[in-house]
């Protein structure tokens, strides 16, 4: 690249993409990379000052922005995703379905720490649609050693991809709703509104329902009924707090099953339950998927769809983020709860 003023560089081809900001109204290229100036140009130029420019004239082994964030882009986007033409020496990936978006976070970091260029994202794990964009990725000069370019190619062969989305499975789900009040008819049931709902939004569907009461065996008996049938995730809610009445998990550990985590630091969700029986998941819903629009249960049913299965780990690190703040109107997923 050499820098020239623009009163000499009429004739010569432009090396960069000349951006231009109208407050409120616009941000784009005035003029683009590979742009002739002419001697009318001028006054534009200078109008979004502009008194120098680049004009090509690449060394070998050098390549330009534009060219680095096309192959950037080839070599980040993994399944299910798409990225823009480059423009201002920058791309754009856009999600083709419906689904979670995972982010390998180390090998994101490598890329930031090079110095050499960037990646931005949306939060890993944040639920897509098609066409959504979830993040830009370009080089941070004008030009750079294809070098460079090669090394991180090589990096995304090896451990990538860095971002993809998951499709979200169709899953077959059995429902236990728990509680001598729900199964007596004290009160009634919230289930269809407060979680089945969200369940069909996703594709899923409710299989069979059992209502049973405060029973260790009862509610044994039902989870092992339900490993007959072809249900592919078993929620158990209510039942797992530390009242006296309320043994759910007694219920799910008389079943059999092995407990992942009981407990979590995530609010609404403290009392959320993760166990596998036979390898089929169960989620514990405590009561407060009854009260609240948004808990654990949307951060992690999501995942469990794309077949993402949480670890302890994982939980534990959701105690950053993992406070929600009960916004009215609620955003979710559009804000930082569970985006830990």
């Amino acid at each position: 690249m050499k820098k020239i003023r623009i009163e000499e560089a009429v004739g010569r081809i432009l090396a960069h993409d000349v951006t231009q900001i109208i407050p409120g109204k616009f941000k784009g290229p005035r003029f683009k990379k590979g742009h002739r100036i002419r001697k009318k140009d001028i006054g534009e130029f200078l109008k979004i000052g502009k008194e120098h420019v680049f004009v090509m004239d690449l060394k070998p082994g050098t390549i330009h922005e534009n060219e680095a964030a096309r192959r950037l882009g080839k070599a980040f986007s993994g399944k299910h995703l798409r990225f823009s033409r480059p423009s201002e020496g920058r791309v754009t990936f856009y999600s083709k379905i419906k689904g979670l978006l995972k982010i390998n976070l180390p090998l994101l970091q490598r890329i930031n720490l090079s110095k050499k260029m960037i990646l931005s994202t949306l939060h890993r794990y944040t639920p897509c649609d098609p066409g959504m964009a979830v993040g830009a990725t370009r080089i941070i000069s004008l030009t750079i050693p294809e070098k460079e370019i090669e090394k991180v190619e090589d990096w995304c062969k090896r451990e990538g991809p860095v971002l993809e989305v998951l499709p979200y499975r169709k899953l077959k789900i059995g429902a236990i709703i728990t509680g001598n009040e729900i199964f007596y008819g004290r009160i009634k049931n919230g289930f269809q509104d407060s979680i089945e709902e969200k369940i069909l939004s996703f594709g899923s569907k409710i299989l069979k329902k059992m209502v049973v009461p405060d029973n260790v065996e009862r509610i044994s008996q039902a989870i092992l009924s339900f490993q007959k049938k072809p249900i592919d995730l078993i929620l158990v809610t209510g039942g797992l707090s530390v009242d006296p009445d309320d043994l759910t998990y007694a219920g799910i550990k008389k079943a059999g099953a092995r407990i992942v985590f009981y407990g979590t630091p995530v609010l609404p969700g403290a009392m959320f339950l993760y166990a596998l029986l036979n390898g089929k998941p169960i989620l514990g819903l405590p009561a407060c998927v009854f009260y609240h629009q948004t808990t654990l249960f949307d951060i992690l049913f999501p995942r469990i769809l794309a077949g993402e299965f949480p670890t302890f780990e994982e939980i534990s690190l959701l105690g950053h983020g993992g406070y929600c703040r009960n916004c009215n109107p609620c955003h979710h997923p559009i804000c930082p709860f569970g985006k830990g």
